[in-house]
């Protein structure tokens, strides 16, 4: 274990290489050992930020934290909570919490730290990124995807040189999306491996809290005329531009890239790429975590109208293909990627029908199509000339061939 002068001598020696680096000379220039990650952490940032800089870039606290707590990594995290509140005390450490893109969203602190962290904008809303404050741990953990620590002059802001920061990514197990990072921090003086190793196991019990969708809770979709989605029997409250992105990734098992996903709900119109990402945060939040990403894809499996319509089809079963058909897909949606499959859909049932003899399939289909005459006239010619339904087909025949 470092004694406080091992500490201090330490704190001399990075101290004086950055005192090098901030006047031009390079990193290498005082010929004080820095760790390789630090050095390419610093070239990186010092094309971006001010070594001078006093604190870190705030963005609005309240859209940052709503925006978490939408995720399903915000459940994960309030399983552990007092845990972490407990390591804080009893370390005078100060706890934060970030979003994938390094804004942090939740802290909790000593007062000494507390008091620290205000001045540097280490609180929710504080975009710690490399770009946006230089090196630091929270930053190395999110870009390599590993635990990182960084002690005092490490840091690229020499606002943060008083500090040694423990931080851990926060990854899910399922899928290897990268969720944000816990960092644990304190004063230069109080540096121990202990806290890293606290820091470990805290962001481990966090992602092993992440929700799951419970084993045997089937997840259903109805998306042929009712548009809905059940968990476990239950209907989820899902958005239009939510319950279409469930049907493409229900249609597209094999996944989907940002891009397509993209293209397929908002076609050329111009859409930010938060805003997506946003909408299957929220997604995934109501699904307890049941999406993947990279490409997006369900994490569990889904039985849907759509391809319960479309199996029978391929199996020659119409009579089956018309009782599950409910109405078009998702008909009020103009998304370019379900506008597609309700027209692929639609046709394909259409044409089974047409082709078919079954007087029963073929009329339930005629119920909901009362205006198209070539699916009326087919019913003419299936029904036997007694059948009294005749009649009621010859004059949906009459209606559909009027101008």
């Amino acid at each position: 274990m470092p004694t406080r002068s091992d500490l201090k001598r330490r704190r001399v020696e990075l101290s004086r290489t950055w005192e090098a680096l901030a006047a031009g000379r390079g990193p290498e220039g005082a010929g004080s050992p820095v760790r390789s990650d630090v050095l390419d952490s610093w070239r990186r940032s010092s094309a971006w930020v001010d070594p001078d800089c006093a604190a870190a870039p705030l963005d609005d606290a309240t859209a940052a934290v709503e925006r978490w707590q939408a995720e399903p990594v915000s459940r994960g995290f309030l399983a552990v909570e007092e845990e972490v509140r407990t390591v804080v005390a009893d370390g005078e450490l100060i706890a934060a919490v970030t979003d994938k893109a390094g804004r942090i969203v939740w802290t909790c602190g000593s007062s000494v730290m507390q008091r620290a962290a205000e001045q540097v904008n280490f609180v929710p809303g504080g975009r710690w990124d490399e770009a946006s404050v230089g090196t630091n741990a929270l930053a190395l953990a999110l870009r390599t995807a590993a635990p990182a620590t960084v002690y005092s002059a490490e840091h690229f802001s020499r606002a943060v040189h008083g500090w040694v920061c423990y931080s851990v990514p926060l990854a899910d197990v399922a899928t290897g999306e990268l969720l944000g990072v816990l960092d644990l921090s304190t004063t230069w003086d109080r540096a121990h491996p202990l806290v890293m190793t606290a820091a470990r196991s805290l962001g481990a019990a966090i992602t092993a809290n992440l929700p799951r969708p419970r084993t045997g809770d089937e997840l259903s979709l109805a998306a042929l005329g009712a548009g809905e989605v059940r968990l476990g029997g239950v209907t989820l409250p899902l958005s239009r531009r939510q319950a279409e992105i469930f049907v493409l990734l229900a249609l597209h098992p094999e996944g989907l890239s940002f891009d397509q996903l993209h293209a397929r709900l908002y076609g050329e119109a111009s859409v930010s790429a938060s805003t997506l990402k946003a909408e299957v945060s929220h997604l995934r939040a109501l699904l307890g975590g049941a999406i993947g990403s990279r490409p997006y894809r369900l994490l569990t499996a889904v039985t849907s109208d759509v391809q319960r319509v479309l199996d029978s089809l391929d199996r020659g079963d119409v009579a089956t293909a018309v009782a599950s058909y409910g109405g078009s897909l998702l008909a009020a949606s103009e998304a370019p990627g379900v506008t597609e499959w309700r027209d692929y859909v639609d046709v394909a049932l259409r044409n089974a029908v047409l082709a078919s003899t079954d007087a029963t399939s073929v009329l339930a289909f005629a119920d909901r199509h009362p205006y198209d005459q070539q699916v009326q006239q087919h019913l003419v010619s299936v029904l036997a000339p007694n059948d009294p339904r005749r009649a009621l087909a010859l004059a949906r025949v009459a209606r559909a061939s009027q101008p």
